[in-house]
């Protein structure tokens, strides 16, 4: 299985995704529990999972935590806001310690290798007011430059 999606590049996959592997819904659970018992993988929402590659060589690695928080969303319904989107605007110097996604589905704290995503319930109206921003050909949602200079002056 992970020679398989490394192979084809998958780093990020579902559950699904792995079914051919499995001859029932049990035996692919196994797989994914064996997987994570072993860190070889990273649980990021109910059903998507993230491969941590044999490149890695002290069994860390991870992609950009704005990646991380756009595939443990599902790609909508949601924002990057906070301190890590000032530093991405270059509004401060300041290296954010967590990244803040604003979103309409959930909340919490997901702990990914050495990256803290936290997730803020907000509206649907705040969640759609992003632009996309891009970091190693994979797109993302972002704040507005405005919204993060008004949150920015809002903390000082």
């Amino acid at each position: 299985i992970v020679s398989w999606l490394e192979f084809y590049d998958k780093y990020f996959f579902s559950s699904s995704e792995i079914d051919r592997f499995a001859k029932s819904k049990t035996q692919r659970y196994n797989f994914i529990k064996h997987l994570l018992q072993k860190k070889r993988i990273v649980k990021l929402s109910r059903d998507r999972y993230y491969l941590i590659t044999t490149k890695a060589k002290s069994g860390s690695w991870a992609e950009h935590s704005f990646i991380l928080a756009d595939e443990a969303c599902g790609g909508k319904d949601y924002a990057i806001g906070g301190w890590a989107a000032a530093n991405y605007w270059q509004l401060t110097d300041q290296i954010p310690m967590q990244v803040d996604v604003y979103t309409t589905k959930r909340q919490g704290i997901l702990r990914v290798l050495n990256t803290r995503i936290v997730f803020h319930r907000t509206t649907k109206r705040r969640a759609s007011r992003v632009v996309a921003g891009k970091i190693a050909n994979h797109s993302f949602g972002i704040e507005k430059q405005e919204d993060s200079k008004k949150w920015l002056k809002s903390t000082r």
